[in-house]
Formats: C-alpha cells, structure tokens, sequence
C-alpha cells in the first residue's frame, strides 16, 4: 500500500506543468507583480512554478543562464539588459525544439534588435522598433490587419478597464471563454508591430488613442515551439483581474501541452463587470 502511495504520488507531480518565471529587470514592478502570477498558477492547481531573477541593470550578464530545458514552459515577466550569447541562443533551441513561451505585458518591449525573439513574441513595441520590425497588426471592421505604415511601435494612454472581445473562440485558449468581457484597470497597449509571422490573435481591445481594436492574446507557432502573447498586465491590480488569471494559466497550459483543460473561473469576469481576486 505505501508503495502504491508513493508511486501515485510520484505520478502526480510528474504529470504537474514545470513554469519557470524570469524576473530581475523591468519598466514595472516585477517585485509586485511576479508574486501574483505565482499566485495564480498555484490556484490552477496544474503548475510547479519557479522564479529566477536576473542580476540587477546593468550589472553583468554573463553568468545569466536558466536551464530552460528543466521546464515546459517559460514565463516572461523581463523587459531589461540584453542576454549573453549563449543564454539568448539556449532559449532559441527551447523554443524551437517544442518549449513553450509565455510572453507578459513589458516584455514584449524586450530585446528589440534580437531578430528570433521578435520572431518568437509576434508583436513587439518601443525600443526603437519602426516599419523596418515589420507591420501594425490590429482589427478593423472585424477583420484583422497587416498595416505596413512607417511609424514606431509600441504606444499607451491612460491606464484604465477595458472590454476584452474575443476574436477566435475556436481556439482551445479561448474556447468556452465569454465573447466579451472586462478586464480591470490596465496599460492598453497600442501600434504594436513585429514579424508577426504564424501569428494568430485570439483577442483584442479597442483603444481609445489608437482608434482600433488591438491584440490583447496572441498566438505565435516558431519552430516545434507554441508562444502566446498576451500584452496585458501592468501592474499587480492587473494581474488579480480573474480574466487575466485564468488567461495565463490557460494559455500556459497550452504553450507547454497544445491543450488547455483549465477550466473558465467560475468568478471569470462579464461583459460588463470587473473580477478581481483579494490576494
């Protein structure tokens, strides 16, 4: 019985998704904000969550360099110096040897002139990004857009809550999800642009600066790899939104797996109210 016991046990904990979260250096308040991501993954019940933190900015980097093969997937909450060679190379093999990548908010303003990253994110924005990182993507007359425009990327107004509309229910991310609901108060982030290549937006927001309907989840296939991208999340009060919770845990779950059997919180949030867990 004891044996039987532990090997169940034993099964269990490998059948856990491993989550590595990389942290250290950001535009925002990483120290805030990291601890409510692994809130939320341990209310998933599903992940085993790790966090390494880089050396401070502008502090050396060399010895920078996560094991990333130890994890199904990798959670970006990083926006900061540049990786060594060899660190930036390693999470280039993970990803396109069927790693999974989870992109957050800033860190989508990362790394701007590291060509397979901006491949790997789809979108990014600021750091001197322009028509030369490749296209505005957004939704107009529902339909999406590859707008080729000379301009830079990556813009913001005023934080505030925003309806989220779902644009592709079909995808097991977002199937069973409410077709609009609403987010609490939020960076709405605007005139993203990138490769975009095998990129597939699950869901945007209309931005009242832009004029548009933004990318607010995104998926992008880079090699044997599965990347989703959600640029929501900046600040703590973000990320206790139950719609963004449940979104990371989901598209977690299908970045490590290409299958999500999270189900949608009961408390997700509706069409018009926000949800907002008291962590």
């Amino acid at each position: 019985m004891t044996i039987l016991m532990m090997t169940s046990l034993t099964l269990h904990a490998e059948e856990r998704i491993k989550v590595l979260i990389i942290d250290g250096q950001n535009n925002h308040n990483w120290k805030a904000t990291t601890p409510v991501m692994v809130r939320g993954f341990g209310d998933g019940k599903m992940f085993d969550v790790d966090v390494t933190t880089s050396p401070p900015r502008g502090q050396d980097m060399s010895g920078f360099a996560p094991d990333f093969a130890q994890y199904d997937a990798v959670v970006s909450n990083y926006n900061g110096d540049s990786w060594s060679p060899k660190t930036q190379q390693a999470l280039i093999d993970y990803v396109n040897n069927g790693g999974g990548l989870v992109i957050v908010h800033a860190a989508d303003n990362s790394f701007p002139n590291w060509k397979e990253y901006n491949e790997m994110i789809g979108l990014g924005g600021w750091g001197g990004r322009s028509e030369k990182s490749g296209p505005y993507v957004y939704f107009k007359d529902g339909s999406i857009v590859r707008d080729e425009s000379k301009g830079p990327g990556g813009s913001h107004g005023p934080q505030h809550p925003f309806q989220v509309i779902i644009r592709d229910a079909n995808h097991p991310i977002t199937n069973g999800m409410p077709l609009a609901w609403m987010h609490a108060k939020d960076e709405l982030y605007d005139s993203l642009r990138g490769p975009a290549v095998n990129m597939r937006v699950l869901a945007t927001a209309f931005s009242p600066k832009s004029g548009r309907h933004e990318p607010m989840m995104m998926t992008i296939q880079y090699g044997d790899g599965r990347v989703f991208h959600t640029p929501m999340g900046h600040s703590d009060l973000s990320m206790k939104c139950v719609g963004f919770i449940n979104t990371l845990q989901r598209g977690t779950e299908w970045a490590a797996t290409g299958k999500v059997t999270a189900p949608i919180e009961q408390d997700f949030p509706s069409d018009n109210d926000v949800s907002i867990r008291d962590y």
